[in-house]
């Protein structure tokens, strides 16, 4: 009995043995089983991945051979965004996908009426027109912060010029007060009997320059409540460029609605433009900006030996807090404004022929006929105010902010505006095209094209055109070249500039390249990012709204920081 008890367990020891090899190998097998299916799955993927690479590939290759032989070339292609996007020298592609938007917004409180508001507040601007314009749109728009009445404000009667004009003489100023209303109340002076009543004379302060919103409440407000009239003197640039979204727009209702030209003045300024448009159908207004004022503020050397530097300098003295500074560093940094000679290269290099029409808006030119003959002989269809409006102009002659305010319509009105220095007139232009539909605007990239005049004699003309054209990348007045947000608002004012929802239309030229493939994108595919390039033209248009704020880089933002009179 002991034998087979012995034997019943050794055959059951062995059994367990036995059985556990088996679960093991089983365990295993079914392991295997599970594992070999991915591994042929991940391979059947990575190879229909590159299979499918290959063929795009192949097919963004031809899309692109097609489409270099079907569309015309151009002199430059932005491919700041990764695409290659052919460049009217006359009018951006894109204009067409912006407009001004400046309505207020459904938090944006009415105006409050004036015998209810915090007091008067009386405006002394400064400067020339433009900079004038800036203190009387920054002027509006303190008037909101304060909860106060604005007083029509005062133009400035003892800058440079010595410009008699008062604000009814240049703006309507009816208009200016009927259309922002709603906005903010505004009377022509102080009533008598508010006046007869004050204890004391109204109280005058000078803010210190781009102040914030706090200031003037905290800062501005007590004096007014106490005092009911306070004067600001000096008013430019007094307001910090960076404001609320709703303060932003009623700078652009002021600035771009508001403050229009007297009738008298706009019915001068559209027949000079109809004479320039009878000649020919486009032309370029160039804001030469060349006056011994200029050229003395800006410390710069323009080859006119002693006579020159004596001249410019007893100019310069007449701002004492201008610092010495070397004219060759200056323009190495970009901060002198190009000869008309120079500007007539840069046109010619970025493709505007002799035939061109231009207008050039400016004061009295340093040197005279001998300065302006390089341009002239580049483009001989050389125009100014005086050649166009003959007598005409003669009463306004006395008044120099009166014939800005002539040159401003001319140019706001031409097909290509070009500055020539970063100033008053050259920033509002430039923010009130953009404003009104991206018309193309040309600031030179003077910091790049300093270096390139100077060594101009030692290369053929077509190596000059192209580093010219290289040069001007980002300065074309391409809608996207300056990111929401940054540079002067009165140049780049992105919180009243909206997108248009996008719209199906061709990349290429419709009648032959829709017999090869039909394709429509959208803008947003078209100037998408560096991680789409023109492989994209595959995609079909994806629906959805176009989102504001798309942006591309620069390579440099010229900026003056300066207040001279203009």
């Amino acid at each position: 009995m002991g034998v087979v008890n012995n034997l019943a367990a050794e055959i059951q020891h062995v059994q367990k043995q036995n059985q556990q090899p088996h679960c093991c190998k089983y365990l295993f097998s079914w392991r295997r089983r599970r594992r070999l299916p991915a591994a042929a799955v991940c391979g059947l993927l990575l190879f229909a991945v590159g299979l499918f690479s290959l063929f795009t590939g192949q097919v963004a290759s031809d899309l692109e051979w097609y489409s270099q032989r079907l569309v015309k070339r151009t002199w430059y292609y932005d491919t700041s965004r990764g695409y290659h996007a052919p460049i009217d020298i006359w009018k951006s592609k894109y204009s067409n996908f912006y407009y001004g938007c400046s309505t207020r917004g459904p938090h944006f409180a009415p105006a409050v009426r004036e015998q209810f508001s915090n007091g008067y507040l009386l405006i002394a601007t400064s400067g020339g027109l433009n900079q004038q314009r800036t203190g009387i749109t920054d002027a509006v728009v303190v008037a909101r912060i304060l909860n106060a009445t604005l007083v029509v404000p005062e133009l400035d009667h003892h800058s440079y010029w010595k410009d008699e004009s008062d604000f009814f003489n240049i703006f309507d100023v009816d208009w200016f007060i009927s259309y922002l209303a709603k906005d903010v109340p505004i009377v022509k002076k102080v009533p008598e009997k508010f006046m007869r009543s004050m204890e004391k004379p109204p109280y005058t302060m000078r803010v210190p320059r781009k102040s914030e919103p706090d200031y003037y409440i905290e800062q501005v407000l007590p004096i007014l409540l106490r005092r009911h009239v306070v004067q600001l003197t000096k008013f430019d640039y007094r307001l910090a460029n960076d404001l609320d979204e709703d303060l932003q727009k009623l700078r652009c209702r002021v600035n771009y609605h508001a403050l229009t030209f007297t009738k008298p003045m706009r019915n001068l300024g559209q027949r000079l433009v109809t004479r320039m448009r009878k000649m020919n159908k486009r032309f370029i207004a160039v804001h030469l900006r060349f006056e011994p004022d200029m050229l003395a503020f800006s410390g710069c050397y323009f080859g006119g030996g002693d006579k020159e530097r004596h001249e410019l300098g007893e100019i310069r003295k007449r701002w004492e807090t201008l610092p010495e500074s070397s004219p060759n560093e200056e323009r190495m940094r970009g901060k002198c404004p190009l000869t008309p000679h120079e500007v007539g290269l840069l046109l010619r290099a970025l493709g505007f022929n002799n035939n061109t029409h231009l207008y050039v808006a400016s004061g009295e030119i340093y040197g005279g006929e001998e300065t302006l003959g390089p341009l002239i002989e580049l483009f001989p269809n050389f125009y100014t105010k005086e050649m166009l409006a003959g007598e005409e102009l003669k009463s306004l002659l006395p008044f120099s902010s009166r014939l800005a305010a002539i040159d401003y319509i001319v140019c706001d009105e031409s097909d290509v505006f070009v500055t020539n220095n970063n100033g008053n007139m050259a920033k509002i232009l430039a923010g009130r095209r953009r404003y009104m539909g991206h018309k193309r605007t040309i600031k030179p990239n003077a910091k790049k094209l300093s270096a390139l005049f100077t060594a101009r004699d030692k290369m053929q003309w077509s190596t000059f055109a192209r580093k010219v054209k290289s040069c001007q990348r980002g300065f074309m007045g391409e809608p996207e070249e300056m990111r929401p947000g940054r540079g002067e608002f009165h140049e780049y004012p992105s919180s009243c500039i909206c997108q248009k929802k996008p719209s199906k239309y061709s990349v290429l030229n419709k009648n032959n390249f829709d017999t090869l493939l039909n394709v429509s994108v959208s803008r947003e595919e078209f100037i998408s990012g560096n991680e789409q390039n023109h492989k994209s033209l595959l995609r079909r248009e994806e629906k959805g709204s176009t989102k504001n704020g798309s942006i591309s880089i620069v390579e440099e933002e010229i900026e003056h920081d300066d207040f001279l009179s203009d």
